[in-house]
């Protein structure tokens, strides 16, 4: 099983939506998934349940996150949900090593139930979000092009606690960086020139796609992609022009995370 972070630093750029529809893009191509909802807000857990997509585990990723993990429902897609005692756990310094462990050993029991494992962490780091990068195989960065954003990659490299190098060199050697994902993209010449900004000082963080009409990932602003996370949906199954012009332009970018998972779909 390889187990995909989704990480920012930043609230509000869209992450939970990219990991929901990315579950669904890869549930869709027949891999079994495994969906871990780190943040209390549930903005993944939420369209995902109502999707009715995924069996639904009886316990939530607090008590899985206390060793206290209940019975896995059977299923190709099953979401463990989040829950609101998840933000209390960084107050918890007693319970921190229990934390990162018991995800350790989770994930290993279940590696061959599923082939990913999708997790979508809260903004702010601390112990949820440390745990997720001790214990994954990748990390894809959802990011807005603002310059509040662009400023915020440094954070997300090389914060002092919770940066992906420091865990990367002290901690976890096998994590790899996908790259940074400009996600909610607008055609409007402020949008291109951050974007031709961040190509130019980022560009080894960007994830290329070798096609030279869409040189670097990215997920379009489009309002199909907001109504489907509002009906619980997966994109590609909405019939609606919109809808389909917006997952055209989406699947490419999933094509190429996938295929940096060393996943063949």
């Amino acid at each position: 099983m390889k187990t995909l972070v989704l990480a920012n630093q930043k609230g509000g750029v869209g992450k939970s939506a990219v990991g929901s529809q990315l579950a669904y893009y890869l549930a869709e191509k027949g891999k079994r998934v495994l969906f871990l909802d780190f943040d209390h807000q549930k903005n993944s857990t939420k369209p995902i349940v109502k999707s009715g997509r995924a069996a639904v585990a009886s316990f939530h990723t607090t008590d899985l996150l206390l060793g206290q993990a209940g019975v896995m429902p059977d299923g190709n897609f099953v979401i463990v949900p989040g829950d609101d005692s998840l933000s209390s756990l960084e107050r918890q310094p007693d319970k921190h090593n229990i934390i990162a462990n018991a995800l350790k050993a989770f994930l290993e029991k279940y590696d061959a139930q599923f082939d990913v494992c999708i997790v979508d962490t809260n903004p702010n780091p601390d112990i949820r979000y440390a745990a997720a990068l001790i214990t994954g195989d990748f990390v894809l960065s959802p990011i807005q092009l603002n310059q509040e954003a662009i400023d915020g990659i440094g954070s997300l490299l090389n914060h002092s606690r919770y940066g992906y190098r420091k865990i990367k060199q002290a901690i976890n050697p096998k994590l790899e960086l996908i790259g940074i994902l400009p996600n909610m993209v607008e055609p409007t010449p402020f949008q291109r020139a951050n974007f031709a900004q961040l190509a130019k000082h980022f560009a080894q963080l960007l994830i290329a796609t070798g096609n030279p009409d869409m040189p670097y990932a990215h997920i379009p602003k489009r309002s199909s992609i907001a109504e489907a996370q509002a009906e619980g949906a997966f994109l590609a199954t909405v019939k609606k022009t919109a809808a389909r012009e917006a997952w055209r332009e989406i699947k490419p970018s999933f094509d190429v995370i996938a295929q940096r998972m060393k996943l063949e779909v």
